[in-house]
């Protein structure tokens, strides 16, 4: 899965949904303004003199200010419905899942299955570089069904229902929820998001309607005096059933596009399950254990109808002869995967028995530490690096099974509480040198108080003995975890971790991504719908904060100046538009305030700007044909500012 080339078909999936809402809503004006013109042949009707001595002249067709009005009021109503629908899925992929009875699976949960879901969403996020998602039970739900949801990878939640933690095997729901992985990463949760805005602001037409008519149920006509007051309300009563109708056939074809783009997603989100997974039969398990059980994937909840087309199977009874299915037959998926599918379904047991799985695998422990392996094998080139960028693989949740085994239950334990992954946090910060070490406890103290401090103290032995490659995945847990810490909590962190690394007046490259990592998640978790969006699209308009990302990561590379050179030019070589506007910075230019302005600016570039940016920096990175722990976190750090999650990197032998 090409991750740029994802998020290009998700824009261009949005821009094609734009202008098919659009054409709706254009109709809509039009079927309006037709009722309009039929309302003022009915005033005419009753202006003309009954015995033919005046009749009034009939109103032209074209009248451009009833066509103004009607267009300004529908676009009006159709924004302010969508705004508000929008507003309401704001606070992010929470928002979403609460809305349909969701609850937040405690990280220290000792049901089984629950763990087992847990581990499972761990893994799949730490293989693919985004800040672990939170994992959400519709507890009410017996069905087998889940979704992804949230606006970006920072504020994205990962929800299945009780039915399927209870009748899915570990492979089963390793499947599912490698399904709702790629929904996350090719983009498609935003998409989700527009369509229930959009659609909700057709249809809030058809509700106006609706409570007009509702509305005239108090008025009454009493005499034949009041014909005239009879007559309006004759008017407003044809308006409400023209609105109502227009509105619900608005609805209607909506909804058709809503299962369309829905059903076109599925076939790929299928695929790229398999791909993370390498095993077909996991993913076409849990679809034949959906066809084998009478519920299926239905939800008992009327909200799934608004948001089905975020669900990994068809959520709600679909209208219409299937029109308004939001995902393609069940055997049509599993055939798509599985050519030699014979129809028949299996049936799905009431509760799998986890006890049949390993401890560890169930979620209660730890396998024994194994050795970790090298993340991303294979060649050690720009090309393969940019091309891991936003992917899976069955070796890659392979490699962080072992990693997320590997690591100490207490530090695991720290990084799911949000208090303890304040305290993880900061302790990674903390300077080998005894008297660097003491200043930062005091800073510490002063920030965030003496219990930090003795958290911190409990951590420092498992700490000590982390491995480089250990230290990022932890960040990974840790980061959204930290978004329930109150907002004062939150803002003090903040202040000391830029404390703490600016302690020793220098910032190593590990420091710099811990603290971006950190801000990302903080700032788009609790803001997700302010991400920035693709707004720059000229290699010129960015090229002195290319120029400023490239000399850090050159300098980053080695402290021989020859080499640093050497580095940046090979990086600046993968952006020949703009090479002889490029030339290495001094140390001075291009430290960190430096290249966070920078990077927050190329945030709001274009698609294309990441891709050779990243590509650069990769080149830059590898130029001497080693890949060093300090490179591979900056080009993370890199990656992630520019929500381009990046998987672990195979570091080179020391």
């Amino acid at each position: 899965m090409d991750f740029f080339a994802a998020q290009a078909r998700a824009k261009k999936r949005t821009s094609r949904l734009l202008v098919l809402f659009a054409l709706a809503v254009i109709g809509t004006v039009v079927a309006e303004y037709a009722v309009g013109l039929f309302v003022l042949g009915a005033q005419h009707a009753r202006q003309s003199d009954p015995y033919g001595d005046y009749v009034a002249p009939l109103p032209d067709w074209w009248q451009p200010q009833l066509l103004v009005g009607v267009a300004l009021g529908t676009l009006v109503v159709v924004a302010l419905a969508a705004g508000y629908k929008w507003s309401q899925f704001s606070a992010g992929g929470s928002a979403v899942a609460e809305n349909v009875g969701g609850r937040r699976v405690d990280p220290h949960t000792t049901d089984p299955a629950e763990r087992r879901f847990l581990n499972v969403v761990e893994e799949m996020a730490i293989a693919s570089g985004v800040p672990v998602p939170a994992a959400y039970v519709l507890d009410d739900e017996a069905a087998i069904n889940a979704f992804a949801a949230g606006h970006t990878t920072s504020d994205a939640v990962v929800a299945v229902t009780r039915g399927t933690l209870q009748r899915l095997t570990r492979d089963e729901l390793q499947g599912v929820v490698g399904h709702e992985f790629s929904h996350i990463l090719n983009g498609d949760m935003r998409l989700n998001v527009r369509l229930a805005a959009f659609v909700f602001g057709i249809l809030v037409i058809g509700l106006l309607g609706r409570g007009v008519i509702a509305s005239l149920r108090y008025t009454r006509v009493r005499s034949s005096r009041e014909s005239k007051s009879g007559g309006g309300i004759a008017v407003i009563f044809v308006i409400g059933i023209a609105l109502f109708i227009i509105g619900y056939i608005g609805y209607f074809f909506g909804r058709l596009i809503q299962a369309a783009v829905s059903r076109q997603r599925e076939f790929l989100a299928d695929a790229s399950s398999v791909q993370f997974t390498r095993n077909p039969a996991g993913l076409t398990g849990a679809l034949k254990k959906i066809g084998g059980l009478a519920l299926g994937s239905k939800l008992d909840t009327t909200k799934s109808a608004e948001i089905g087309h975020f669900f990994f199977a068809q959520a709600f009874r679909s209208s219409f002869g299937g029109l308004w299915a939001t995902h393609p037959p069940l055997s049509e998926r599993i055939r798509a995967i599985d050519p030699a599918f014979d129809g028949q379904y299996s049936p799905a047991p009431e509760v799998v028995d986890v006890r049949t799985e390993s401890f560890a695998s169930a979620g209660l422990g730890h396998r024994s530490p194994a050795p970790l392996p090298p993340v991303i094998p294979g060649p050690l080139s720009p090309a393969a690096i940019v091309a891991s960028i936003g992917t899976l693989n069955a070796a890659l949740v392979a490699d962080a099974q072992t990693l997320l085994n590997s690591l100490p239950a207490g530090l695991r334990t720290a990084a799911r509480t949000p208090n303890g992954a304040a305290a993880l946090v900061c302790a990674l910060l903390l300077d080998p040198a005894p008297a660097s070490a003491a200043q930062q406890r005091q800073l510490i103290a002063t920030h965030l108080g003496p219990d930090t401090l003795r958290e911190i103290d409990a951590l420092a032995s498992d700490i000590t003995a982390l491995s480089v490659e250990q230290k990022l995945p932890l960040i990974q847990i840790a980061a959204p975890t930290l978004r329930d810490l109150p907002a004062p909590r939150v803002a003090a962190l903040l202040e000391t971790l830029d404390a703490l690394v600016l302690a020793d007046q220098r910032v190593t490259s590990f420091e710099f991504a811990l603290q971006k990592l950190v801000q990302r998640a903080l700032k788009l978790g609790r803001a997700p719908t302010t991400a920035p969006g693709e707004q720059i699209f000229s290699f010129e308009a960015v090229a002195p904060d290319l120029n400023v990302v490239l000399s850090a990561l050159a300098r980053a590379s080695s402290d021989d100046e020859t080499a640093i050179a050497r580095a940046f030019a090979t990086g600046a070589g993968q952006l020949k538009l703009i090479a002889d506007r490029l030339s290495l910075l001094p140390s001075n230019a291009c430290e960190l305030p430096q290249l966070d302005t920078a990077l927050e600016r190329l945030a709001t570039a274009s698609g294309p700007i990441k891709h050779r940016l990243l590509t650069a920096c990769a080149a830059s990175a590898t130029a001497d044909g080693v890949l060093r722990a300090s490179e591979a976190e900056l080009l993370r750090a890199v990656s992630a500012v520019l929500d381009c999650p990046m998987p672990p990197l195979a570091l080179s032998p020391a």
